[in-house]
């Protein structure tokens, strides 16, 4: 039940979010190893990136990738925060004393990111790759041309076999386990202090808005450079081998990024990561709160119902 918890919640904001995360990706991709001054800038920052892909793809465009997005929300969260409300259930998060505890709530929150980077790599992957697609005009990054989800991971399938629908999944594992540990444990502390101090006593969706709104900050910091990478792996052409045409790993695309695009290449699309992922951290964790709240109630209702149906048995006898 866990991992059906979590797994809609993150659906539910990846809808909403989703646009944010089309505009992250173009801004991510535009002037790939050029120096800043030696490419054509299409998308002047993030309230133009939104003008400029309606204009030249259509209103719909601004949803691209969506399918993909949903499933692979779907795969990362249901098992990443499945796993780590499970882990937290049984108390290997927190200290003896029942606090959280910042070395073991940490320690399941990165390897719990990675589990679900790894298992939702191929849908971020055919996402990535229809994202970018673009009219020739605003185009950056390599295009694809995938005609949709389905299409896409039978066209890497064919092409590279199982192993090209998990290409760059070594760049997606450090960036889930960076967001997740930086998200979660920021989220749990910060849940934490709210509710020892009872800011939000009467209503504890509001403990829940304000917490993720501290984690949405956090992982936004924390995991952009990370994200940049992931971006650029995934979307990058391969040769007749699977080979990546840019980068051969991780550790190559950083150093390139860091030798064409200086650290500021690192940070390409920081405004609309954050503007996407404070909504969908907020959305993500107030569903998630929701759905667990609400499984308590349903449990604890069913539980109720079945003492008194055994009662009233008993009394019977």
């Amino acid at each position: 039940m866990e991992f059906a918890t979590g797994g809609l919640a993150a659906v539910c904001a990846g809808f909403f979010t989703n646009p944010l995360e089309v505009v992250k990706t173009r801004l991510q991709l535009q002037g790939e190893l050029r120096a800043r001054g030696m490419y054509a800038v299409h998308y002047r920052g993030f309230f133009h990136a939104f003008s400029a892909v309606a204009r030249a793809d259509g209103l719909l465009a601004l949803q691209k990738g969506l399918v993909p997005g949903l499933w692979y929300q779907l795969a990362l969260n249901g098992t990443r925060l499945g796993l780590y409300q499970a882990a937290d259930d049984r108390g290997w998060t927190r200290d003896p004393a029942g606090h959280v505890s910042l070395l073991k709530a940490g320690t399941v929150a990165a390897v719990t990111g990675c589990a679900g980077g790894y298992v939702g790599s191929p849908f971020y992957l055919v996402k990535t790759h229809l994202q970018a697609q673009a009219a020739d005009s605003v185009a950056v990054g390599h295009q694809h041309g995938h005609s949709g989800m389905t299409q896409g991971l039978r066209h890497v399938y064919q092409q590279h076999g199982v192993a090209g629908l998990w290409r760059g999944v070594l760049g997606a594992m450090p960036r889930s386990a960076v967001g997740s540990f930086s998200q979660l444990v920021s989220f749990a502390y910060c849940k934490q202090w709210l509710s020892r101090y009872q800011v939000f006593q009467e209503n504890p969706l509001l403990n829940s808005f304000a917490s993720s709104m501290t984690s949405g900050v956090s992982i936004s910091l924390c995991m952009t450079p990370a994200d940049v990478i992931m971006t650029r792996l995934y979307n990058q052409g391969v040769d007749a081998n699977g080979k990546g045409l840019l980068y051969k790993g991780v550790w190559d695309c950083a150093v390139k990024i860091w030798r064409s695009e200086g650290i500021y290449g690192f940070y390409k699309g920081l405004v609309p990561s954050y503007v996407r992922l404070g909504p969908h951290t907020v959305l993500c964790f107030v569903f998630w709160d929701f759905f667990k709240d609400l499984e308590r109630k349903t449990f604890h209702e069913e539980a109720a119902a079945g003492k008194q149906v055994q009662n009233l048995r008993s009394d019977d006898g």
